[in-house]
């Protein structure tokens, strides 16, 4: 459909846009189908879709993706880590203000390969790497790498989620397992 309206516009029309904004933003089925969402304040302060304050270690907290992603409350969403094998690399502050990934990070990318999905994070600077895995010990750790810090979440966290994906990720959860033990 051609656009009529005004010269600048993007999309032909309301539907279109939305339809845009949703492949943009697809975070896989692998965390889609677990009922371990909650919502978030700014501040990252977890809050149930009803409001009240959430836990990371608390089921009863906790909803299904598609009744967090419907949910008003707070600033976005949040995804729960229970130690069932679901992990996350949290590369902080490792993309400049052109999307180049810093080389530190850019060596945990390539560590990983394709083999899973890789969204921003909510400050805009940040990577997080999802995938399965097992950290020792499970909660997480903090790491030193380079000029950046890596950090890996296996259980008792929550992660906030954009689903603005990365590059080419892939819409799945690889294994991370090889990654993590190069890490540590």
């Amino acid at each position: 459909m051609p656009i009529t309206a005004r010269r600048h516009a993007r999309f032909c029309r309301p539907a279109c846009r939305a339809a845009a904004h949703r492949k943009s933003r697809t975070i896989p089925a692998e965390l889609t189908s677990r009922a371990r969402w909650i919502r978030r304040t700014v501040r990252k302060v977890p809050v149930t879709v009803g409001g009240a304050t959430a836990s990371s270690t608390d089921p009863s907290t906790w909803s299904r993706y598609r009744e967090a992603a419907r949910s008003t409350t707070g600033a976005g969403l949040g995804f729960v880590l229970d130690g069932d094998g679901v992990v996350c690399l949290d590369l902080d502050h490792c993309l400049d203000d052109e999307g180049t990934v810093a080389g530190w990070a850019r060596n945990v990318l390539d560590a990983v390969g394709d083999s899973s999905w890789v969204e921003v994070s909510t400050s805009g600077d940040g990577l997080h790497v999802w995938g399965h895995g097992r950290l020792a010990g499970g909660a997480g750790r903090r790491l030193r790498l380079g000029d950046g810090t890596v950090e890996l979440y296996a259980d008792g966290r929550y992660i906030a989620v954009t689903g603005q994906t990365f590059g080419g990720a892939p819409q799945r959860l690889g294994d991370l397992q090889r990654v993590i033990d190069g890490l540590l």
